[in-house]
């Protein structure tokens, strides 16, 4: 399930951090961090979904 978050963390940067902590606050600093930079959204998704 991770590899599956991972890919919908690349894709789409919220989206990976939704299905794994949903709607919270790493929810709403990644759709700022993915509004601000594709990338700081992409690291700051894939250290969510790594962290858990």
């Amino acid at each position: 399930m991770d590899l599956i978050r991972i890919v919908f963390a690349i894709l789409l940067p919220p989206l990976g951090v939704f299905l794994q902590v949903g709607i919270g606050g790493a929810f709403w600093l990644n759709i700022l961090l993915t509004l601000l930079g594709y990338i700081p959204g992409i690291i700051h998704a894939i250290y969510i979904i790594g962290k858990r």
